[in-house]
């Protein structure tokens, strides 16, 4: 079904000016040199604090093979540590030289910065600049760009770029990933462990990560080994199940603000549905597993179509279809390969603690301690999130 907000408009849409929303990554300081900030040769070996400050996403992975362009030149060591671990006041002058010494056209007195979370030093800081009409700059490019990169690494920043519309900030529908987005677990992990088949699991992941099968193939395989297993294993399951920090509070001030909730899975529906309830969620699809004809057992499965990755992207849009939303509306949270096209599709789509490769592809990427942090994208301050949350 093709959702009438998806079809491209007749007029040029290209954004006349964009919002950067910078996040300073407290809980990821790095006072080590990052191993990208001074020459040195392959044989080299790194310290450990090093390789780990890349863990998270910054730049955003420590495997030159992920890298989708040029790995980054050397660099200087990082700022941070010098100038405050914070943004501070060079931080944000180093980034309006950098957006001007990119873009050609672009004066620093026609940027403009906006503080979101300064309760002592400011963590979050919004910046909007004009993008000249006669500019080739997308944020594509500016996602991509090797010298934000560079800058993200100095100062130990994460920048996500957007266009600044009357939708970036009245968004109506926010839809979720289940399984390490919204939770911290992979629940056919947990099921695996569970019932003694980790073992199995891997190796079909491994597959499946080998290009060996596809994404309904490897559930099916996985779905296989849960045959014979308690149909009461969801009860088991759910007091292991932990949200990921911030989520409650999300949901809670995104209804304050009329929003509609999804939460789309490639598990299964008893643990979804379960949560979808549990957070008030408006829509939750999964996928279903057939029971034995006494509903004692699962068979090992499937019915139904199955919520693969272009199945999740057809969802957001019969939702946004059927709320009359417009896609510009939509934002979508997901952390695997197959939330990239309902990612792609989205007013804004953002990769939550995703692997390497996802946060090079998606949209938008976040790796801050809590998922709240996704309504300063939304440029909601921190003050507003208080009043929201009471």
């Amino acid at each position: 079904m093709a959702h009438a907000a998806a079809k491209p408009p007749a007029l040029d849409v290209s954004p006349t000016h964009i919002v950067a929303t910078l996040f300073y990554k407290t809980d990821s300081l790095h006072f080590f040199p990052h191993p990208d900030a001074s020459p040195h040769s392959p044989t080299d070996r790194l310290p450990s604090a090093s390789l780990q400050s890349l863990k998270d996403g910054a730049a955003p992975t420590d495997k030159i093979e992920d890298y989708p362009l040029e790995p980054p030149t050397p660099g200087p060591n990082p700022l941070d540590h010098l100038y405050g671990s914070y943004i501070s006041q060079s931080c944000l002058t180093d980034f309006f030289v950098t957006l001007t010494d990119m873009i050609p056209g672009l004066m620093e007195d026609t940027i403009v910065s906006r503080r979101l979370e300064c309760t002592k030093l400011c963590r979050v800081v919004e910046v909007t600049f004009p993008l000249p009409s006669t500019s080739a700059i997308t944020l594509e490019t500016l996602r991509r760009n090797e010298a934000i990169s560079r800058f993200e690494r100095e100062w130990n920043v994460e920048a996500v770029f957007q266009a600044d519309t009357v939708y970036r900030r009245y968004k109506r529908l926010a839809v979720f990933d289940m399984d390490s987005t919204l939770i911290q677990q992979e629940v056919i992990d947990e099921i695996a462990t569970l019932i003694g088949v980790e073992d199995q699991v891997s190796a079909i992941t491994a597959a499946a990560m080998n290009g060996e099968l596809d994404f309904e193939a490897s559930l099916r395989k996985r779905c296989a080994l849960l045959k014979g297993v308690p149909s009461t294993v969801w009860e088991t399951l759910k007091p292991r199940i932990t949200l990921n920090e911030g989520v409650l509070a999300l949901i809670k001030a995104l209804k304050k603000l009329g929003f509609k909730t999804a939460v789309l899975s490639g598990g299964f529906t008893p643990l979804t549905g379960w949560m979808g309830k549990e957070l008030g969620m408006d829509y939750a699809f999964a996928n279903h597993l057939v029971l034995s004809e006494d509903g004692q057992e699962l068979t090992g499965e499937l019915t139904g179509d199955i919520v693969h990755a272009q199945r999740k992207k057809q969802h957001v849009l019969d939702i946004a279809e059927k709320e009359g939303l417009l896609l510009d509306q939509v934002v979508v949270v997901g952390d695997g390969a197959n939330d990239l096209p309902m990612m792609s599709i989205a007013g804004l789509g953002v990769a939550f603690h995703a692997k390497p490769k996802v946060q090079m592809q998606a949209p938008a990427r976040l790796n801050s301690k809590s998922m709240l942090d996704i309504l300063y994208l939304l440029g909601i301050s921190k003050e507003e999130q208080e009043v929201l949350l009471r």
